[in-house]
């Protein structure tokens, strides 16, 4: 097979579909197939993101979530001679020249349609057609699954689960290693970490109000680590209104080396998710070694199991409890330390990298 991989957002985006992108290349290209591999790059892409040796590199004109994507992006794939595009970021060019997979991360703009902007709301409201138009569709859990089901009535046949992974990266490291980082990226000697997108449903609003309650007795600052993104004014509004300054610090998105050093450095990771397709900085927090508080809710249940703590994302009292339980019981804390690290060995890239080929030969068949 001759398979194109959309990863035009990583150009972009650092997000976690870019991460998703580069992750499931990488394992692909290890498993030395006779497949031939082609990442197709955005304009701007500049360096080598972390593709491996031995893929090839084609540079795209045709921006991603441009409106006139679905009659350049096509006109360009007419060039590669490929026999399957995998679209990571879901929408497909609804006229190709191939065969098409594509990932559905999560359907919380189907769900919470109130949570995005309007030109997000008009180009992700295609994922309806993008179902129905692919030959084969990846869910990254079995809620997502659930989702894609009853949200959008797809057909049953055509929409596997794949489960996502930490990178090889995300490992525990030691004491000596972690001094070292903290004291070079400026961290505090223990913080509550977040990791994503700062939008309405990673439900950062609740977050800091149970940050506010737990403030005083425990002294321990949040760290909030992702890009902003839509509908982000919410957040600091609400950082404003209780009056928290230098106890949350807002340090932007980070790339993923970074990003081993903030999970390992943290005392906890807390997501408070209204809804996740996947939660892939739980899974990094619990390969690092890292207790974890996060939503009873989505995906979320289903990647944690019994390895961390799990609360409703609107009980903001129940939270902060949570919260501080983990902090403060020394016992518990690093039972789940062992828990996480155990759970997060269950998934890898390569068994994904395997099951998306499978995803491939059914598309081709």
């Amino acid at each position: 097979m001759r398979i194109a991989i959309d990863a035009r957002l990583v150009s972009y985006i650092q997000g976690g579909t870019s991460r998703y992108a580069i992750s499931l290349v990488r394992a692909m290209a290890a498993l030395r197939t006779s497949h031939e591999l082609v990442v197709l790059e955005g304009r701007k892409a500049e360096g080598n993101p972390g593709w491996p040796p031995g893929v090839e590199r084609r540079r795209l004109r045709t921006p991603p979530h441009h409106r006139y994507e679905q009659i350049a992006l096509p006109l360009e794939l007419l060039t590669l001679g490929a026999d399957l595009l995998h679209s990571p970021d879901f929408i497909p060019p609804f006229r190709r020249p191939c065969r098409s997979v594509i990932t559905i991360h999560d359907l919380a703009f189907v769900r919470y349609p109130d949570l995005l902007t309007p030109e997000s709301a008009s180009y992700y409201g295609q994922v309806g057609r993008a179902v129905e138009s692919a030959d084969q569709v990846i869910a990254v859990s079995e809620a997502t699954r659930r989702d894609l089901l009853e949200l959008l009535k797809a057909d049953p046949a055509k929409v596997a689960v794949v489960y996502e992974a930490a990178s090889d990266d995300c490992v525990p490291l030691s004491a000596e290693e972690v001094a070292a980082h903290r004291e070079r990226l400026g961290l505090p000697e223990r913080f509550i970490l977040f990791v994503g997108t700062i939008e309405p449903r990673k439900n950062l609003p609740v977050l800091l109000k149970a940050f506010a309650r737990i403030w005083e007795g425990l002294r321990v600052p949040l760290v909030v680590v992702g890009r902003e993104g839509w509908l982000h004014e919410a957040v600091f509004q609400t950082r404003d209104l209780l009056g928290l300054g230098d106890e949350v610090m807002f340090v932007g998105p980070v790339d993923g080396e970074q990003l081993v050093y903030y999970y390992n450095c943290a005392a906890c990771l807390v997501l408070p998710s209204l809804y996740e397709g996947f939660g892939l900085p739980v899974l990094e927090a619990m390969a690092c070694g890292t207790p974890v508080v996060t939503s009873n809710v989505s995906s979320l249940p289903e990647i944690v199991g019994d390895a961390g703590l799990t609360v409703d994302p609107a009980d903001e009292e129940g939270l902060a409890d949570a919260i501080i339980r983990v902090l403060s019981e020394d016992g518990l804390h690093a039972h789940l330390r062992q828990l996480g690290l155990r759970r997060a060995r269950r998934f890898s890239w390569d068994r994904a990298a395997r099951e998306t080929f499978a995803v491939y030969r059914k598309a081709l068949a």
